[in-house]
C-alpha cells in the first residue's frame, strides 16, 4: 500500500519556526484557525450513519471479565446515553473472535471524549476502534486502532467495499 503525503494542501506554507518553547522540549507553533478535523471527521470516513466503531472485547469463557464486560457494559449506557450502544454478545459475532459489545460514535468529540474514558475504564478488556470509510475490510485491519491487546480478527467475513 502506498500512502499520499500529509503535507498535500501545505506545498507553499511558509516554514514553520524551530524556536523551543520554554519548557524545553516542545515546539512553538504559531497560532491559526482550529482544525475542521475538530467539528467533522475527515475524508475518506462517512459519518452519514455513524464515524466510528468501539468493539469492547472480552474472553467469554472468563467469568471474572465476562462479570467486567457485564459491568462496563451498563456503565457505558448509563454514562453515553448520546451513543449508539448495541446488545451484550456471549459469543463471538462476525469478524470478532471473542465475544463483545459495540459503540457508535457520530463526531469527533465523543470520539475523543469516549476513547479517553475506555483507556482508563476498560479493565481487561481489549477495545478494536475503527472508522467507516466504505471499506469494512481496510478499516478493520489498517485503518484501526487498539486500546489494550490486539486480537486477530476473522477477516474472511469482511466485505472488500461496500457496508
Amino acid at each position: 500500500m502506498s500512502w499520499k503525503s500529509p503535507l498535500i494542501g501545505y506545498e507553499n506554507a511558509e516554514p514553520l519556526p524551530t524556536t523551543i518553547n520554554p519548557d524545553g522540549k516542545s515546539l512553538y507553533n504559531t497560532p491559526g484557525p482550529l482544525s475542521k478535523a475538530y467539528e467533522t471527521f475527515p475524508d475518506p470516513i462517512v459519518s452519514t450513519n455513524n464515524g466510528f466503531d468501539f468493539h469492547i472485547y472480552y474472553i467469554q469463557s472468563s467469568p471474572s471479565q465476562m462479570q467486567y464486560a457485564k459491568e462496563l457494559h451498563e456503565r457505558v449506557r448509563r454514562e453515553f446515553p448520546e451513543l449508539r450502544i448495541y446488545k451484550f454478545w456471549d459469543k463471538p459475532v462476525g469478524p470478532h473472535p471473542v465475544a463483545m459489545f459495540e459503540v457508535n460514535v457520530f463526531n469527533p468529540h465523543q470520539l475523543g471524549a469516549f476513547f479517553s474514558w475506555l483507556v482508563v475504564n476498560r479493565g481487561p478488556c481489549s477495545v478494536l476502534v475503527h472508522p467507516h470509510t466504505g471499506n469494512p475490510l481496510k478499516d478493520h485491519t489498517e485503518l484501526m486502532s487498539w486500546i489494550g491487546q490486539p486480537w486477530p480478527l476473522l477477516t474472511e467475513t469482511l466485505p472488500k467495499t461496500g457496508d
